[in-house]
């Protein structure tokens, strides 16, 4: 392994997280070819296959599963050092690397916004996906930090909740159930919902909705973001249920409405999240305890 680089070891990470040769050279702005060229270079080095390809799926292989639990202690290793050497240097600056869940990304970056009023030198990167893809990206330590609704289970993480995070069921204005002052669940039994991708934190939440009153959602479309399932409701294809936080220029414009049914709104809590053995740089120490302080009022103003 003497002769293995670190940029091998980087590009090994990223597609052993994403068990994807296509995924690591979209993240890592690389060619297909040149992803493939470096992990024959790193395996002719390892003088063993790293992955293996059954039918259309990539598999680490059992010397693969060993060098990237290896490679991800070298990579923060590495990290660590430069955010020591930069301390040394008395530089103030630093990097974070932050993954939000894409309800997230109406309010977080403003939140960066403010942090950078007072950490003008932090140089910060910002990932927006899914929440299955946040928590890929916390596990394999290609981010810092994440913000998101319910933390993960499955991962040893520490997760501290911030603000309230409210969802909501919103139709058209012109939709027969917003010009009524009371909606049962049950009046939504029949209505088509438009609805986020299979992996989303919003589309657990309005399933737990529906399965805690007993109805089972007629869903007619699925989407991949807030904003086409907004501009399909408004376009009058069906109603959704959403982040509240969502909402902001759509409210103020007249162009939705929320629909006030029972047990709405549903309040769960939005969380600011790291891996348990994530180490806590001065910048990311006062990142984290900038957004536990100062977010909840900042949030507030959006609903």
């Amino acid at each position: 392994m003497r002769n293995a680089t670190i940029r091998q070891l980087q590009i090994f990470s990223v597609a052993a997280n994403h068990l994807s040769f296509a995924r690591a050279a979209e993240r890592l702005h690389l060619t297909h070819a040149a992803i493939s060229l470096q992990i024959k270079q790193l395996e002719e080095v390892c003088g063993t296959r790293l992955f293996e390809r059954i039918g259309k799926r990539v598999f680490l292989t059992e010397a693969g599963e060993i060098l990237l639990d290896h490679t991800r202690q070298i990579l923060q290793s590495l990290k660590e050092a430069d955010e020591a050497l930069l301390a040394l240097k008395g530089l103030k600056g630093g990097r974070i690397a932050i993954a939000v869940a894409s309800t997230a990304e109406y309010f977080a970056p403003g939140l960066l916004a403010a942090f950078r009023e007072t950490h003008s030198e932090v140089r910060i990167r910002l990932l927006i996906d899914n929440r299955d893809t946040v928590i890929r990206l916390l596990a394999g330590n290609e981010v810092d930090l994440a913000i998101m609704g319910r933390p993960p289970a499955e991962l040893d993480a520490i997760a501290v909740a911030f603000a309230p995070h409210p969802l909501v069921i919103v139709a058209s204005t012109g939709h027969p159930l917003s010009s009524l002052a009371r909606v049962s669940v049950e009046d939504l039994a029949n209505e088509t919902l438009i609805v986020r991708e299979m992996g989303s934190g919003t589309r657990s939440a309005m399933e737990e909705f529906f399965h805690e009153h007993s109805i089972k959602p007629r869903i007619g479309m699925e989407m991949g973001s807030n904003e086409a399932i907004k501009q399909a409701v408004i376009a009058g294809l069906g109603i959704s249920f959403i982040s509240q936080h969502t909402l902001g220029l759509e409210l103020s414009a007249g162009r939705l409405s929320i629909l006030k049914v029972e047990g709405t709104p549903v309040i769960r809590r939005w969380h600011i999240v790291r891996h348990r053995n994530k180490h806590l740089s001065p910048v990311l120490a006062a990142f984290w305890s900038f957004v536990v302080e100062s977010a909840p009022a900042y949030l507030s103003r959006l609903v």
